[in-house]
């Protein structure tokens, strides 16, 4: 299944909006909005008789708890171990346990439905609602969990809810495709050793000399400092295999890449107060989008630092300011 959405993309805030419009269609305008749970997920409830939901013929009627799992990271799934399961106490569903017992117990809570933009397979949702139902009380068939086919099926039969969500690309988070880094980072590792006995000790001449490039963006110095400590030595690899004729295929793909993240950095700078902001949440991003890029952390800070000492990304002396 292709998306018709990147879902990954979208902010936290953009997802929990989705999500109740979807469920407004399904139960009602008595959806009552998010508020944040103990573990950072958030909750909507709906208390009456569904409209539609799971038919108009047969509708829920009572307290339904609806909660929002959002990931930015891509093509996830609920059958990661992060999520569920049996020798993982803390994972995301097992951490949501005590409190929705609570509520079962104070509240009266008659159905439970969990959303999250992960691929769900019948299996997987199936041990899901034994798990929730046992550790519960609640009965399974007032369980549902609502990976993203669900979702699109829902996109699909209610078409202005992307309008009224007003999910447009243009206001969507800093977010980066990580695919062409990690297999550069990936030829890179393998290579690394090879590379580094034929580089010299000197690193590239930046196109606009650091401190000043540091000023423009708005850098602060103590990380620009910490930057340069740890990575510059290592800057001169990447050069060598960039440049390496045979290596033309991933000099594409970082030329790609890196316009790829200086539009995005163009278009989301002023959501900023520093560039140090900027290092940090695009690397956070990275990590959480790409297993190779999570394993291969420093290699990955030194792509990134290398793209800004560059020049590649960020403001330069002959890029317009105004």
């Amino acid at each position: 299944m292709i998306p018709t959405y990147l879902y990954e993309n979208l902010s936290d805030f953009q997802f929990e909006g989705l999500i109740i419009l979807i469920c407004q269609e399904l139960f009602g305008y008595g959806v009552q909005g998010f508020a944040p749970g103990c573990d950072g997920g958030r909750d909507a409830k709906f208390h009456g008789k569904a409209q539609y939901y799971p038919s108009s013929s047969e509708p829920w009627e009572g307290l339904v708890i609806i909660q929002a799992k959002h990931t930015k990271g891509h093509n996830k799934s609920f059958s990661d171990l992060d999520v569920y399961s049996k020798k993982n106490g803390d994972s995301i569903i097992a951490k949501e346990m005590p409190r929705v017992r609570k509520l079962r117990e104070t509240d009266h809570l008659d159905y439970y439905m969990l959303f999250s933009n992960r691929r769900l397979t019948a299996n997987k949702e199936a041990e899901l609602v034994r798990y929730i139902a046992d550790e519960t009380g609640l009965p399974a068939c007032s369980i549902r969990i609502l990976g993203i086919e669900e979702i699109e099926r829902y996109m699909k039969r209610f078409p202005d809810i992307s309008r009224i969500a007003e999910i447009d690309p243009i206001d969507s988070p800093l977010i980066v495709s990580p695919s062409d880094l990690a297999e550069i980072i990936e030829a890179l590792q393998k290579h690394r050793d090879e590379i580094v006995k034929k580089v010299s000790d000197v690193p590239p001449s930046p196109r606009t000399s650091y401190s000043d490039k540091n000023i423009l963006n708005n850098m602060t110095e103590e990380y620009a400092r910490h930057l340069r400590e740890k990575n510059l030595k290592d800057t001169p690899e990447i050069q060598k295999f960039l440049s390496n004729p045979e290596n033309k295929k991933y000099l594409k793909m970082y030329i790609s890449m890196v316009d790829e993240f200086q539009s995005k950095i163009i278009a989301h700078r002023k959501d900023y107060q520093s560039f140090d902001k900027i290092m940090e949440h695009l690397l956070e991003l990275l990590f959480s989008r790409d297993e190779t890029l999570n394993r291969h952390k420093a290699l990955t800070r030194l792509m990134l630092f290398y793209m800004y000492w560059n020049c590649d990304i960020g403001i330069n002396k002959n890029v317009e300011t105004n």
